[in-house]
């Protein structure tokens, strides 16, 4: 894959705008469905081990590894993660207003990862990588801002673990996937995760 230049990473197309809404859109969907079979599936294992609800936080880190991997600029991974939360938000949640800061923390961390590859590199590592940056991100702010500091030591090395876990297989590994699939029914054939796929077959 040839290198890409800074311009070329910085400038969004109108095609880029749109599928991103699109995806942050579809995004919000989906966390919209997994607020409450997450949410019990995170008080459930939380019950069995305090911390270990982690393990049901990956499905809202998706969106910004999904936006990372098939938009390829600057600021993907944030976009579409944030709007996913906002969509999540206006239909209605048991966090309100805290789902946007969490949205803008998770998609921080997925693009940072991608920025840290210089948004050249698009496999399955960097997926899995970005998963788990999106979920250190929602530990630190659940870390900091939204009280798990008083949780204490145990509660939040337990939450780091199971939550980074959740982050590489439920963002990652799936984030990869969801986007081989779209790539493969040529919903992509506009993006560089399109062509790449057209390669393969």
């Amino acid at each position: 894959m040839p290198a890409r230049g800074r311009k070329d990473v910085a400038k969004w197309r109108v095609v880029d705008i749109l599928v991103a809404v699109v995806l942050g859109v579809a995004c919000g969907l989906i966390f919209f469905v997994w607020n409450s079979a997450g949410y019990a599936w995170y008080e459930a294992m939380n019950a069995l081990t305090p911390g270990f609800g982690g393990v049901a936080v990956g499905i809202w880190l998706l969106g910004g590894v999904l936006g990372g991997l098939i938009i390829r600029k600057a600021g993907a991974a944030v976009f579409v993660e944030v709007l996913a939360a906002i969509v999540s938000a206006l239909l209605g949640n048991q966090w309100g207003i805290e789902t946007l800061w969490s949205g803008l923390a998770q998609g921080l961390g997925a693009e940072l990862v991608f920025l840290i590859f210089a948004y050249r590199h698009f496999n399955i590592v960097n997926s899995i990588s970005a998963g788990i940056g999106a979920a250190w991100g929602a530990f630190v702010i659940e870390l900091l801002v939204f009280g798990n500091l008083a949780k204490g030591a145990t509660f939040n090395l337990i939450y780091l673990i199971s939550l980074t876990i959740s982050g590489a297989i439920l963002a990652g590994v799936v984030g990869f996937i969801l986007m081989r699939a779209l790539a493969a029914t040529g919903a992509l054939d506009r993006f560089a995760a399109g062509r790449e796929q057209r390669k393969l077959v």
